[in-house]
C-alpha cells in the first residue's frame, strides 16, 4: 500500500503529538469491536523474527471491578509483601533522569493542589492507578518469561502502537507500570499460567477533558540533549 508522504507525515505527527497520559475518564463504554480493531492494527508492530511476544488481557465489567477491589484493598492495607517482579526503574536515580522524574511529579501535584510532604493526598492520587483512573477498560499485558530482552523491546513498540491507534480513534490511554507491584493478585484474578509475566497495565477510554489532572502538559528534552550526529 502506497501512502503519499505529503499527506501521511502531518497526520502521523499530529497523532504522536496528541498522545499523552490521561488520568481521568468519562463513564462511557468502549465498544468491544473498537478495542479489537485497535489491538489488531497495533499487532503490526515489528518483532524479532516475527515472534510477536505480546499477550493482552482486556478487562471490563465484573473482572475489572474484582481486580480493582483486590488490589486497592492490598494498597490500603500497605501490604509490603507485594513487590514488583522486575526493576522498571533504576535502584537509585541520577541526573538527568532524577530531575525529569521530579519535575513531572511536582508539575502534576502542583496542578492538583497537593503540597510537598502531603502524603495522604499523594497516596490517594497514586491509588487511582489501581482504579485504572476510572477508565471503562483496563488492559494488562503479559509476556512469556522465557523470552529474552529483545522481546521486551518489541513489546514497547507494540504498546506505543496501541496508544497511537487509540488517539487516532478518539480514545486515550495511560500506560501504568504501577500494576507490576501486584502481579501475584493479577495472576490469581486472571488465572495466568506460570510462564506469563506481567509487563504493565494500561487504562483505555474516553478522556474527561474537564478533569484538572488531564490539563497536565509534560515537557520533552530537546534533541541537543539526546542526539549525537556522526559524519
Amino acid at each position: 500500500m502506497q501512502i503519499d508522504p505529503k499527506l501521511a507525515t502531518p497526520q502521523a505527527d499530529a497523532v504522536m503529538a496528541a498522545r499523552h497520559s490521561v488520568r481521568a475518564y468519562l463513564p462511557k463504554t468502549v465498544d468491544k469491536t473498537l478495542v479489537d480493531e485497535l489491538l489488531s492494527i497495533s499487532a503490526r508492530a515489528p518483532s524479532g523474527t516475527n515472534t510477536q511476544p505480546w499477550f493482552v488481557h482486556v478487562l471490563t465489567g465484573n473482572t475489572l471491578n474484582q481486580l480493582v477491589e483486590r488490589v486497592c484493598a492490598a494498597f490500603d492495607a500497605q501490604d509490603t509483601s507485594h513487590q514488583p517482579e522486575y526493576d522498571y526503574y533504576p535502584v537509585k536515580f541520577f541526573d538527568p533522569y532524577l530531575a525529569r522524574r521530579r519535575k513531572i511529579g511536582w508539575d502534576m501535584y502542583s496542578l492538583l493542589g497537593i503540597g510537598k510532604g502531603d502524603m495522604d493526598k499523594t497516596r490517594a492520587q497514586h491509588r487511582k492507578n489501581f482504579e485504572f483512573f476510572g477508565a471503562p477498560v483496563g488492559l494488562i499485558f503479559t509476556i512469556d518469561r522465557r523470552m529474552g530482552k529483545g522481546s521486551w523491546l518489541d513489546y514497547g513498540m507494540f504498546l506505543q502502537n496501541i496508544m497511537l491507534a487509540a488517539v487516532a480513534r478518539g480514545l486515550d490511554t495511560c500506560p501504568q507500570a504501577a500494576w507490576i507491584d501486584y502481579h501475584t493478585i493479577i495472576s490469581e484474578v486472571l488465572q495466568l499460567d506460570e510462564h506469563q509475566q506481567v509487563v504493565c497495565g494500561m487504562a483505555l477510554g474516553y478522556a474527561d477533558n474537564e478533569a484538572t489532572v488531564n490539563k497536565l502538559v509534560t515537557e520533552r528534552a530537546p534533541t541537543s540533549e539526546f542526539v549525537s550526529y556522526h559524519s
